[in-house]
């Protein structure tokens, strides 16, 4: 994983993770990155100074220095409040998904591999389902050209 400081053409400064640097230049390509404050696709790197520890300093490096932040002018509520916003908006979404899923689909518990296997060769009707399955499990059906997919867990649902 790496980390970039960004900044969009309005200079609103924030940062992301990428897999890879190629990953972002796919990603910028394809418009997928996108200013947090202004929506604006049109993003940039912006200049990193990179951690380097020489031997004498090995454990002593200091961090460095956090991309610049947006005026108060330019966004009133502050990145972080947004940022925020964003997350409960994913979370509400996630949320009424797993909703959507349970309320239709039939819990299978962890009979979920056998029931995905049959019904893929055709040994049971196909409708909606969802249970447990280990991620071993998981992989196996995945290798075998069955779609699965994880449903969505929220914090609140651990609890």
């Amino acid at each position: 994983m790496i980390r970039y400081a960004l900044h969009c053409d309005r200079n609103h400064a924030f940062e992301s993770w990428f897999q890879s640097s190629s990953a972002y230049d796919s990603q910028v390509k394809r418009k997928l990155v996108t200013c947090p404050i202004c929506g604006s696709a049109k993003v940039d790197k912006a200049i990193m100074a990179p951690r380097i520890v020489g031997k004498k300093g090995r454990g002593r490096a200091t961090p460095p220095p956090e991309p610049a932040t947006t005026t108060p002018e330019a966004a009133p509520s502050g990145p972080t409040s947004l940022m925020m916003a964003q997350e409960k908006e994913l979370r509400a979404k996630l949320k009424e998904l797993r909703d959507h899923i349970v309320k239709n689909a039939d819990n299978v518990g962890e009979r979920f591999a056998n029931e995905a296997r049959a019904m893929h060769y055709g040994d049971k009707e196909h409708r909606p389902i969802y249970g447990e399955a280990s991620p071993d499990e998981a992989k196996s059906l995945i290798d075998e050209g069955i779609e699965v997919s994880p449903l969505p867990t929220l914090p609140e649902d651990r609890n």
